[in-house]
This record gives structure tokens, C-alpha cells and sequence, in this order.
């Protein structure tokens, strides 16, 4: 369905900058294994349904979404365009979507917030407590509504794209705008090995935010997730930029979603392209997805409309695919609904 737009993206944009968003860790074989993994899903529609008009809308936390469709964090979004991160936020509210603003912004929360509806934040919890605490306070002051909490991420994965290019700094005047301690300078984001989940235990002990657990594969942790007291489960293998060879989001959804039973929210991210896709997600046991590439895609053709028209169209073509399968409102989608080729 983003053929053309993406065909449109990357010719805008830098080569080093495309490769950077486009690539994921060693061959790429999860970056495209989480699209080919929708290719093996088909849907199953009821007919005579009598649906009706439909009903899109989705609240999680207490938000209110046009449709359970949210913008997925993803780094450096001024590589894409001047305004950054303010111009997604612009076309993320005006779609009714939720941003989930990454930690790796190259605009600081205080700016983005001016420009957004509902948004989120995406925080990996640094070696230095006290610094990722008052990141913290400096985010839930700015009116942020969730934390989207990265545990996939114990050390960086090798992205060999990055590499040819020597792609390993932000260009100058680009900075990761939320790294900034108190004395203004820019510190560089950690990656802990060390952290467990005594980490996500003392993360709700100094904020009442919800917390979404990012990165879960394994339906085991679903369920330590749901001991530990998180608020929400997002189904991700980071768009394959981490662990090469791991498993599609996709294909990893109904195990976790099983192993939550309803207990807490559970998100997919990872290869969503179109609105069947979204069912198919929704009747694998998703409250809601989250979109990346696309919505940078958007970003670097046309900015804020850009981001609008993408998350507008998802929006459109799910509203049609739910008509087709014979479902008014996302919570109709039931798993009957979907075969495996």
C-alpha cells in the first residue's frame, strides 16, 4: 500500500539517513520477516453481518484514539525533515493517533508536547538512576500519559548499513534532544546489560504513569511482566534492529497475548502496512499497533500531512477491512477470523 510513498521517501532523503531508518541488525532477515510474516496470514470473513456504519475508536490509558493505531518510536526524525519530531506530532494529532515519542528524539519533549494530542515517551532506563529519574519528571511534567519502557535492548545491535556508511554521529546541530542533564550537556543514550526487573519495580516506584513493557517475545515474560505490575505489553523485536533471526512480532503475538488473558493491553508493532494487517493483529490478540517506517516515510515526502495522510489511510483501510470481515468495531474481531497458510 506505501510502495510509492516509500519509493517517494527514499529519494529525499540521504543515502546514509534512508539506510539508517530502513535497516535493521546483521542480513535483515526479522526486518523483513516481520512483513513476510503477514503473508502467511489470511482473513476469514463473515458475510450478513450487518455492521453498519463503523466505529474505529480505541481508549487505552484513559485515551481516546480515532483508531487503535499509534505512532511506534522510532530516532532522529530532523533527518527526515526540518521540523522533526514537531511535524509528526502535528500530523499524529490531527489523525487522532497517540505518539510514542522516542527517547532518541532530536526535539526536546517541551516543544513536542506543544504540538501533539496524547503522547507517550519511550524510555530505556539508564545505568544512572538519578538521571533516568528525573528524565522522568521532566517528561510526566510535560504531559506525558505512558512510558513505553525498551527491554530488548541489553546492547546495541550490529546494523551493517550504519557501518558502511560510518553513520555513528548525528550530523552538527543534531542532538538527542532529552539527553541533555542539568548542566545542558548531551549525554549519549546507555544500553544496560545489567538491568532485570528489579529495574521495572523501581521505575514504578517513582512514577504513577502506565507503564508498557517494549519488546516482549516470550510469552514467559508476559507473564513476569504481569507479576511485576507493568500496565501494558508491546509485541516487538525493535523492526528487526536488534536480534537478527528473531522471531516476527507478529508470529510471537498470540502466545503472549495468551499468556496475558486479558489481563493488561497487549500492542504489536512490526510490519503493519495495511488495514488487514491490522485485523490480523487484532484477532491475534492486539488491543492496538504501532507504526514506524511508514509514518517516516510520510514525514520526509510532505511532513505533518505527510504523517497525517499515512496514519488517515491506515485508518480508511481498516475501516473497510473491518466492513469485509464482517466486524463493526475493532473488539468485534474474534480469531476465527484468521487462517495460517
Amino acid at each position: 500500500m506505501f510502495a510509492d510513498l516509500r519509493a517517494r521517501a527514499r529519494a529525499r532523503l540521504e543515502p546514509a539517513h534512508w539506510d539508517f531508518y530502513a535497516g535493521g541488525a546483521g542480513a535483515e532477515r526479522t526486518v523483513h520477516g516481520n512483513e513476510e510474516a503477514f503473508e502467511r496470514i489470511r482473513l476469514v470473513p463473515r458475510v450478513l453481518r450487518a455492521t453498519g456504519p463503523r466505529d474505529l475508536r480505541t481508549t487505552l490509558f484513559g485515551t481516546e484514539l480515532a483508531a487503535p493505531i499509534l505512532v511506534a518510536p522510532t530516532a532522529f526524525h530532523r533527518l527526515a525533515h526540518p521540523d522533526g519530531e514537531l511535524a509528526t506530532a502535528r500530523g499524529a494529532a490531527a489523525a487522532g493517533s497517540v505518539l510514542v515519542v522516542s527517547m532518541a528524539a532530536t526535539m526536546p519533549v517541551e516543544a513536542i508536547a506543544a504540538e501533539a494530542g496524547a503522547w507517550w515517551f519511550q524510555l530505556y532506563v539508564q545505568p544512572d538512576r538519578e538521571f533516568t529519574a528525573a528524565l522522568v519528571r521532566r517528561v510526566e511534567a510535560a504531559g506525558c500519559r505512558a512510558l513505553v519502557v525498551t527491554a530488548d535492548s541489553p546492547v546495541f545491535g550490529r546494523r551493517e548499513r550504519d557501518h558502511r556508511h560510518g553513520f555513528h554521529d548525528l550530523p552538527t546541530g543534531l542532538v538527542c534532544e532529552n539527553m541533555r542533564d542539568a548542566t545542558g550537556a548531551v549525554r549519549a543514550i546507555a544500553m544496560d546489560a545489567r538491568l532485570g526487573w528489579d529495574g521495572i519495580d523501581w521505575l514504578r516506584g517513582i512514577t504513577g504513569l502506565p507503564i508498557v513493557l517494549k519488546g516482549v517475545l516470550h510469552p514467559a515474560d508476559a507473564e513476569l511482566a504481569v507479576e511485576h505490575g507493568v500496565s501494558g505489553l508491546l509485541v516487538s523485536n525493535h523492526g528487526g534492529r536488534q536480534l537478527d533471526g528473531a522471531i516476527a512480532s507478529i508470529d510471537a503475538l498470540p502466545a503472549v497475548a495468551k499468556a496475558v488473558g486479558g489481563r493488561l493491553p497487549v500492542l504489536v508493532d512490526g510490519g503493519i502496512r495495511c488495514g488487514a494487517d491490522i485485523v490480523a493483529a487484532l484477532a491475534l490478540g492486539a488491543d492496538g499497533v504501532l507504526v514506524g517506517r511508514p509514518v517516516l516515510w510520510g514525514l520526509a515526502v510532505d511532513g505533518a500531512r505527510g504523517v497525517q495522510d499515512v496514519l488517515s489511510l491506515l485508518e480508511d483501510d481498516l475501516d473497510r477491512a473491518l466492513a469485509l470481515v464482517g466486524a463493526r468495531r475493532p473488539a468485534d474481531v474474534t480469531p476465527d477470523l484468521v487462517a495460517w497458510r
